[in-house]
C-alpha cells in the first residue's frame, strides 16, 4: 500500500531533449494529464488547457517568470500554479553585475582587440568606460532581484540608488536606501538602469524611445528581466546615434535571436544567450522547487512556492 500523501504515478511522460518539445508533440502529450512541469520555452495558453482536458490540477515552471502562462485561463479551469522565485535570485543578481561590468567596461570589445591585433602601444581615451564609483543606479522593477543586485553594487562606492515601481516598496527599499522616483526621472538621472521587472501588459515595451530619448549620453542600459520590456529597434537607434553609451542584455525578443540582427552589429551591445540563472547549483535547485511544487500540487498540499492566482 502506499504511504499517506505519497502521488502514484500510472503514466510518467517526460520530454528527454534540451531542445523545446514541439508545440504538436506537448498538445498530443498532455492529454488527459493531471500536472505538467514545464519550462518557460512552453506556453501554457488556453490552447494547451483544452488539449489537457479537465482532469489538469496543477502547472509546475521551472522559472521565476511567468509570461509563458495565461495566468486568466489558469485561474478560470482552478488550476493551481507553483514557480521558482528565490532560489535563483543570488545567481541573477551576479551575472546582472557581470553583465553591467562588461558593458561599461567594454571587455567584450577589448579581449576582441587584444586577440585580432588592435592592441598597439598605449593611447590616452583608448577603450575608456564607465565606472560605478559616485554614479546613479536605476532599477526598474524592485523585487529581491533589485535589491540583491543593488547589494552587489554598494561596495563600488555607488553615490544613491533610485527605483521605480508601480507603487513604492518602502520594506524592500530600505534595505538598500534606494529613492523611488517617477519612470522619466529614473531615465534622466540613472548613470546605470537595470531592468528587473516582470513581463506583464503593462511592461511590454516601455523600455522604449520615450525612456532612451531621456536617459543620459553616458548611461548603460541592462535588461536581465525579459525582451519583450525592451522595444529593441529603438534601442538599436539609441545605440547607433549615441544617445545613450551601451546596452548589456541577457535576454531578447525572439529568443534565440537571429544572428542577422541589427543589434550584433553594435560594439556598445553586449548580448548574452539568456544564461542569468545558469549556474549547477541555482539551477539544480529550481528543478528540485519545480518537482516539489508539482508533487504538492497533485497532492492538494500547499506548495513549497505557489503563484497566487
Amino acid at each position: 500500500g502506499q504511504s499517506k500523501g505519497a502521488v502514484t504515478f500510472n503514466v510518467f511522460e517526460m520530454w528527454d531533449s534540451d531542445e523545446p518539445v514541439p508545440r504538436v508533440e506537448l498538445l498530443k502529450k498532455v492529454k488527459g494529464c493531471d500536472g505538467i512541469l514545464c519550462v518557460l520555452t512552453e506556453k501554457i495558453d488556453a490552447q494547451l488547457l483544452e488539449a489537457a482536458g479537465p482532469n489538469l490540477k496543477v502547472v509546475s515552471t521551472m522559472s521565476v517568470g511567468f509570461d509563458h502562462l495565461s495566468l486568466d485561463e489558469l485561474k478560470k479551469r482552478g488550476i493551481r500554479v507553483g514557480y521558482t522565485p528565490d532560489v535563483l535570485t543570488d545567481c541573477v543578481a551576479e551575472l546582472t553585475v557581470a553583465l553591467l561590468l562588461a558593458t561599461s567596461r567594454r571587455l567584450i570589445e577589448a579581449t576582441h582587440e587584444a586577440k585580432t591585433g588592435g592592441w598597439g602601444t598605449w593611447r590616452t581615451l583608448w577603450l575608456c568606460g564607465h565606472e560605478l564609483a559616485n554614479s546613479t543606479v536605476g532599477i526598474l522593477g524592485l523585487g529581491r532581484i533589485g535589491v540583491a543586485i543593488a547589494e552587489r553594487l554598494k561596495p563600488f562606492k555607488v553615490k544613491k540608488f533610485i527605483y521605480t515601481d508601480v507603487a513604492p516598496r518602502p520594506e524592500l527599499a530600505n534595505m538598500i536606501e534606494a529613492e523611488y522616483v517617477s519612470f522619466d526621472e529614473l531615465a534622466k538621472q540613472s548613470d546605470f538602469l537595470a531592468v528587473c521587472c516582470a513581463l506583464t501588459p503593462e511592461t511590454h515595451g516601455i523600455c522604449n524611445w520615450n525612456l532612451f530619448s531621456k536617459m543620459k549620453k553616458n548611461a548603460i542600459f541592462i535588461n536581465t528581466s525579459r525582451g519583450g520590456v525592451v522595444n529593441q529597434e529603438d534601442l538599436y537607434e539609441a545605440l547607433s546615434t549615441g544617445l545613450i553609451a551601451g546596452a548589456g542584455l541577457d535576454v531578447t525578443t525572439p529568443e534565440p535571436l537571429p544572428t542577422h540582427h541589427p543589434l550584433f552589429t553594435l560594439k556598445n551591445c553586449v548580448i548574452l544567450p539568456h544564461i542569468a540563472s545558469a549556474s549547477y547549483t541555482t539551477r539544480n535547485a529550481m528543478s528540485a522547487l519545480a518537482a516539489n511544487n508539482l508533487l504538492a500540487g497533485l497532492r492538494g498540499e500547499p506548495m513549497p512556492k505557489e503563484l497566487k492566482l
